[in-house]
């Protein structure tokens, strides 16, 4: 497969196809295309994460979620109401406050989850495949990095729930 290259003549801080936010847009292109491949059209990559996420945190709020997830609390909302209408998550209102959901996954979203795992590894495996051993473990690294040490800067940036210490 061709290296994206830039026309002659342009400057490397005008080529695009060397500009960190297209290569990012154009890697997420590829991980969104090999996910249908590998997952099916069952779930979107985004219900797939919100899904995944709550089977580690069951009884979570929809906001809490979303920041696990790294989405906005509005479009949490509307793929937990999605997930809900196919019956891979159960909505119920909290009763100290009554304006949020507590979550919990259905026997339906496990067995899918559980399904789907195949699918999961191989689309890793795709996804890292151009890259050797060493340069998968360093892409990596170097993602999280980027990733993790621009998490402020997103519109929806990751909030991971505060660990209590046992007293």
């Amino acid at each position: 497969m061709p290296t994206e290259k830039a026309p002659e003549g342009q400057g490397s801080m005008l080529d695009l196809y060397q500009h960190p936010g297209h290569l990012l847009r154009r890697a997420q292109q590829i991980s969104v295309s090999i996910f249908y491949d590998e997952m099916g059209s069952e779930l979107t990559p985004v219900q797939y994460a919100i899904l995944s996420r709550l089977a580690e945190h069951p009884g979570i709020d929809q906001v809490s979620l979303s920041g696990l997830a790294a989405i906005d609390t509005s479009t949490g909302a509307t793929v937990c109401a999605r997930l809900e209408e196919k019956g891979l998550l159960e909505r119920k209102v909290i009763p100290h406050n009554r304006r949020q959901r507590a979550l919990t996954i259905t026997a339906a979203g496990t067995r899918l989850l559980k399904d789907l795992l195949p699918g999961a590894q191989r689309l890793r495996q795709r996804l890292l495949a151009p890259l050797s051993e060493q340069e998968q473990e360093l892409f990596m690294g170097l993602l999280a990095k980027l990733v993790n040490e621009n998490n402020g800067q997103s519109r929806a940036p990751l909030a991971l729930p505060e660990v209590r210490e046992s007293a």
